[in-house]
C-alpha cells in the first residue's frame, strides 16, 4: 500500500474516532439526560437490560477496576439510573440493575448506535459488508492485543 494510502487511512480512522465521540456526546446527552456523561451512558449500556450483572462483570466489560466503577455507580445510583443489591446466593457480590430511568437511557443510547450502523452500511452489498466486518475485526484484534 502506498504511503499516501496509509496516510489517508490514518486520517480517516482518527477523524472517524473523533467524530463518533463528538456526535455521540451531542446525540446522547439530551435535555432529558443532561445529568450524566457519555461515560455514564456506556456504563448503563454495560449494565444492560437483561438479568442483573455483578460489579466485576461490568468492570471487566468496560476494562476498568471495580474501584473505578464504584465511583461512577455511586453517581448513577444517586441520580436514579441504577440500583445495587447484594446477591442472595453470595452476600459479597453486588448486583446492578437499571431503573426505569436507566432503561430509558439505555434505549436512547441503543437507538443512536442503530442509526450509526444504518448510516455506515447504507448502500453496501453483501461482499462489501463482509469486507467491512473483516477490517473492523482485524482492527479490534489489534487494539485488544495492545491492552
Amino acid at each position: 500500500m502506498a504511503r499516501s494510502k496509509n496516510y489517508e487511512l490514518n486520517e480517516l480512522l482518527v477523524n472517524l474516532f473523533n467524530n463518533v465521540m463528538n456526535m455521540e456526546a451531542k446525540a446522547i446527552i439530551t435535555e432529558e439526560f443532561k445529568d450524566i456523561t457519555n461515560n455514564d451512558m456506556h456504563i448503563i449500556e454495560a449494565v444492560g437490560i437483561e438479568q442483573p450483572k455483578s460489579m466485576s462483570m461490568i468492570a471487566k466489560r468496560l476494562s476498568v477496576t471495580v474501584g473505578t466503577l464504584t465511583v461512577n455507580m455511586n453517581s448513577l445510583e444517586k441520580k436514579g439510573y441504577i440500583v445495587r443489591e447484594r446477591s442472595e446466593q453470595d452476600k459479597r457480590v453486588v448486583l446492578v440493575t437499571l431503573t426505569e430511568k436507566g432503561r430509558k437511557a439505555f434505549f436512547h443510547h441503543r437507538d443512536f448506535h442503530k442509526a450509526m450502523i444504518r448510516a455506515a452500511v447504507k448502500g453496501l452489498d453483501e461482499t462489501e459488508m463482509q469486507t467491512l466486518i473483516k477490517c473492523l475485526q482485524q482492527l479490534s484484534v489489534f487494539f485488544e492485543s495492545k491492552e
